[in-house]
């Protein structure tokens, strides 16, 4: 077994990382380059910078930040939000990304999945939001800009196809569990993890360490991302690493 991936988040409007609930009432966390070194200096693994308001707002991700976190940081880090283009793509690249994510644009348009896995291959990730509804067999219908757009799409068919198009990575967020600490969507996860054979990464309701343990072995998770409980200093990717450690389940200390 690979060892699973601590990825804390950081959700970024107007330079500043926030953190709300259920993707909205965001209230304002910190720096976001200090946030990396921080995060850096306790082991994370990956870091994911999400610019939340950029496709809302029709602005492009966050060049300029991802420019200076290069140069305070080396662990890899993945940006997302408002890329539109493998040219965006591009432009990240150059500045020192490692990853980028695509989530609104891959669903409005979906060759932009298989022509920029083929340019790039693995550091393109494909975000996927979802809600529950009854609107679609799985009870997972994808959302888009930034929550606020149903799509009519099935989840779990969704991440099939992203796989089918190239995506080598899907990052899987639960807008009913974001920001709530209760605990990630096991079923949602479960659903895509076993739907497909690329990696998924669990986000959305990460409330203490058991969480983390539970979305990768009820969950089936490759990489569990978390944002409040290190934000707000619950816990250190540290002690998330010993306990998952404790629990059997590989990682990078």
């Amino acid at each position: 077994m690979e060892p699973i991936r601590i990825i804390p988040c950081l959700d970024v409007k107007d330079g500043r990382v926030v953190k709300g609930v259920h993707f909205v009432n965001l209230r304002d966390v910190k720096d976001p380059v200090e946030a990396a070194a921080e995060y850096e200096k306790e082991g994370a693994d990956e870091i994911a910078f999400l610019d939340i308001t950029a496709t809302v707002e029709g602005r492009k991700t966050m060049v300029e930040l991802a420019a200076k976190v290069k140069q305070q940081v080396r662990v890899p880090f993945i940006v997302g939000g408002g890329i539109k283009t493998t040219e965006d793509m591009d432009k990240l690249f150059q500045t020192g990304v490692d990853k980028v994510s695509i989530n609104t644009a891959a669903v409005k348009n979906p060759p932009l999945i298989k022509d920029a896995s083929a340019e790039y291959g693995q550091r393109v990730i494909v975000a996927i939001d979802a809600k529950g509804t009854e609107n679609v067999n799985s009870g997972f219908e994808v959302v888009i800009n930034g929550g606020r757009t149903l799509t009519g799409l099935d989840a779990v068919n969704w991440a099939g196809q992203v796989e089918s198009l190239g995506a080598t990575e899907i990052l899987l967020t639960s807008m009913d569990a974001d920001g709530t600490q209760d605990g990630y969507d096991l079923g949602l996860t479960r659903s895509v993890a076993e739907a497909v054979s690329i990696p998924v990464i669990a986000s959305g309701g990460a409330g203490n360490l058991e969480h983390l343990y539970q979305a990768v072995t009820q969950g089936k998770a490759k990489a569990v991302l978390a944002a409040s409980i290190f934000h707000f200093r619950q816990h250190t990717i540290r002690e998330a690493k010993e306990y998952l450690q404790s629990k059997g389940i590989p990682v990078k200390l």
